[in-house]
């Protein structure tokens, strides 16, 4: 007798069958984590920066944006990154 999420791994397999990944592929998928990550580093130091400055002047305000601002940003890079890597696997890059 077969478990509850062997059965439910059945329907899932059936519904939406796993692709493999060929090596070019998986190696495009690493490229973009490396460069999104990198992506990412810089703009959170550039705005840590800011942040240090705008914490040492004792401008909350500033600092309240500039956090908002970096969370927008790491977001929208995260957004742009997975789209791209759902490119990569349906192998339209």
């Amino acid at each position: 007798m077969k478990s509850s999420y062997e059965l439910a791994m059945e329907r899932l397999n059936k519904n939406s069958p796993a692709t493999q990944l060929t090596a070019a592929q998986k190696k495009q998928l690493a490229e973009l984590d490396s460069k999104y990550t990198a992506k990412i580093a810089e703009r959170e130091i550039a705005l840590k920066d800011e942040l240090n400055k705008a914490a040492a002047a004792g401008d909350a305000e500033k600092f309240e944006q500039l956090q908002k601002q970096l969370v927008h940003e790491r977001a929208k890079i995260q957004e742009e990154l997975e789209e791209k890597k759902d490119a990569v696997r349906r192998g339209k890059r």
